[in-house]
């Protein structure tokens, strides 16, 4: 199931009680994403407004959130990403939860906040890189993901 059709069911009226039991699972895949997000914007050691503001669009338009939850989510991202020393539990999160498709997509929202601000550190491209082996995403289809985000920056 993709992560589009796994936030999809949530709102189904027919779906409710399911919903309600997987109402932690999902939210915890919103907030490892966020967190991966957050945790990739501050590589460089300076997370703008720019990194702020594409992260709250990106978690409005790929994860249907409102704007008022997608600023509440972007909050206990930084707070979580602030308590962590390690990657690794954001990305289990993420790889136990979605499926190759839904990787992908986080895998291009994170490149998303890596050109927030128009450009890529060094530091960022490696992390990008560790990222992408801990969610089984190939060099090849990141190097796929990265061009196409430049292009929709106007970066190439």
């Amino acid at each position: 199931m993709s992560i589009f059709a796994k936030i999809g069911t949530l709102f189904n009226d027919d779906e409710i009680s399911k919903s309600a039991i997987k109402s932690n699972e999902v939210d915890a895949e919103k907030l490892a994403a966020a967190a991966l997000m957050v945790e990739v914007a501050v590589q460089d050691g300076d997370f703008t407004d720019k990194e702020r503001q594409a992260i709250e669009r990106l978690l409005i338009e790929k994860l249907d959130l409102s704007p008022d939850d997608a600023k509440e989510l972007l909050s206990q991202a930084e707070e979580k990403q602030s308590q962590s020393i390690q990657i690794l539990s954001f990305t289990r999160d993420i790889k136990n939860h979605f499926d190759d498709e839904g990787r992908v997509n986080i895998m291009e929202m994170l490149w998303g906040i890596v050109f927030a601000d128009g450009q890529e550190d060094n530091y960022e491209s490696n992390l990008m890189r560790r990222i992408a082996g801990l969610l089984y995403i190939s060099d090849k289809k990141s190097g796929e993901l990265r061009k196409k985000v430049m292009q929709e920056n106007n970066l190439l």
